[in-house]
């Protein structure tokens, strides 16, 4: 099944960004987006994630328009459908990790299952506030704060930038995992062309163009 598709999407700042990009993400896929700095890896991730509108092209989401969406629909698919994990956290500061989860188990349904907070190694100290857990603690709080809604796509921009190698590795097993079990998809932005290359697909954003090299 079709999850997102974008046609000929152009943006612009104060400088054209790229254009013409097409990307297609179906259930159970995995996409990467590689490139240098400042080439708009993450604004591009932002566009597909609705969190900004492209200047030119179109977003569909499970077959509809982005841009014809009334408020309500497209609030509601944010609210179930689209996980969106960023290198900075953003938690809740004066609330606990579970109470962070609680949060997303309270907006879209779902429960927190224990399997995931094993899975990120979190169970012990979820009680804790979270100014009191290491970065790394935070970050995985966060992803199992965004899995806990249930996406059907999450958006991933350098998810795994605050965690060690075999953390990060656990954790980009749990993406693929997830997606494969839920019929999910991920696109993932990341500037390590290793973790890129185990996605099932891989584009490049260079020179304004978006180029699938995998």
């Amino acid at each position: 099944m079709n999850l997102l598709t974008a046609q000929d999407i152009a943006h612009t700042f104060e400088y054209e960004l790229f254009r013409d990009v097409n990307i297609e993400l179906n259930s159970g896929e995995s996409i990467a987006i590689i490139g240098m700095s400042g080439s708009g890896k993450s604004t591009l991730l932002h566009l597909l994630s609705t969190l900004l509108t492209p200047s030119e092209g179109s977003v569909l989401l499970f077959g509809e328009d982005v841009s014809s969406m009334s408020k309500k629909r497209l609030s509601s698919i944010k609210r179930h459908d689209l996980g969106l994990i960023f290198q900075s956290h953003y938690l809740f500061n004066g609330f606990s990790a579970y109470e962070n989860l609680e949060v997303a188990e309270l907006l879209s349904g779902e429960k927190i299952e224990d399997d995931l907070l094993e899975a990120l190694h979190i169970k012990e100290p979820i009680h804790q506030k979270v100014t009191e857990l290491s970065g790394g603690q935070q970050q995985r709080v966060s992803i199992a704060r965004v899995l806990t809604k249930k996406p059907r796509i999450i958006f991933a921009d350098e998810p795994t930038g605050n965690l060690d190698k075999k953390t990060a590795d656990e954790v980009m097993s749990l993406f693929f995992e997830y997606c494969k079990e839920h019929d999910a998809g991920m696109i993932l932005v990341t500037h390590d062309n290793e973790l890129a290359h185990q996605c099932d697909k891989v584009f490049h954003l260079e020179d304004k163009k978006l180029q699938r090299i995998k």
